[in-house]
C-alpha cells in the first residue's frame, strides 16, 4: 500500500472516530510540519506550538477533507496558513524583547561548511547563505511561500499550486520572480 493510499485509509478511519489513526498521521507528518513552519518562524519553541495548533485545526476540519488532494498537501496548506496567521498577529504586537548586537550571531546557529578549511571560503559561504536568507525574507509573502515550498520543502509545482490555492502558472511565475530577486542580491557577491 502506497503512502497516499495509507493516508487515505487513515483519514477515513479518523472520520469514523478512530483517534489512534490521527495519532499515526501526527507522528508521520509532525517533523515535516515543524520544518515547514520553521521556514516562516525562527523560534523553535514557537514552531512546535504552531505545529500543534496546525494539527488541532486539521483534526477539527478532517471531517470536511474530501480527498481531492493528498492529505499532506492539505495539511501543509493548514500549516502554512497557521504560520502566516501567527506572523500577522505577531506583527500587530510590539516586540517583547530586544537582542544585543553581540548576541545576534548566536541566533543563526553555528553552521559553517566544515569541509572548507579556508577561512575565506567559510566567510564567503556564510555571506552567501545570509544574503539568500535576507533576500527570501525581503520577498513579498506570496513569493516567499512559493520559493520556500519549492526549494526548502521540495514540493512539486502541482503540490505548491494546491497548497497556495492558485494556478500552476502563477506558481511558476512566483518562483521565477523569487529566484530572480535572490539572484540580483547574490550577483555582487559572486562577481
Amino acid at each position: 500500500m502506497g503512502t497516499n493510499q495509507l493516508d487515505a485509509e487513515l483519514v477515513k478511519r479518523v472520520q469514523n472516530g478512530d483517534k489512534i489513526a490521527f495519532d499515526i498521521l501526527v507522528q508521520k507528518y509532525q517533523q515535516k510540519v515543524v520544518n515547514l513552519i520553521s521556514r516562516f518562524v525562527s523560534d523553535q519553541a514557537e514552531c512546535y506550538d504552531i505545529a500543534q495548533e496546525t494539527f488541532i485545526k486539521a483534526y477539527r476540519a478532517i471531517g470536511n477533507f474530501r480527498g481531492d488532494s493528498q492529505f499532506y498537501t492539505w495539511l501543509y496548506r493548514i500549516a502554512a496558513n497557521t504560520a502566516k496567521n501567527y506572523l500577522a498577529s505577531r506583527a500587530r504586537k510590539s516586540p517583547a524583547y530586544s537582542v544585543d548586537v553581540e548576541d545576534a550571531e548566536h541566533y543563526e546557529g553555528e553552521s559553517g561548511l566544515k569541509e572548507y578549511a579556508n577561512p575565506e571560503n567559510l566567510l564567503l559561504t556564510d555571506e552567501i547563505k545570509k544574503t539568500i536568507f535576507r533576500a527570501i525574507e525581503a520577498l513579498p509573502e506570496d513569493l516567499k511561500s512559493a520559493i520556500t515550498l519549492r526549494e526548502l520543502e521540495g514540493l512539486s509545482y502541482e503540490e505548491i499550486a494546491e497548497v497556495m490555492d492558485c494556478p500552476i502558472g502563477t506558481v511558476r511565475s512566483r518562483i521565477f520572480r523569487a529566484r530572480d530577486a535572490i539572484d540580483k542580491e547574490l550577483r555582487p557577491l559572486l562577481e
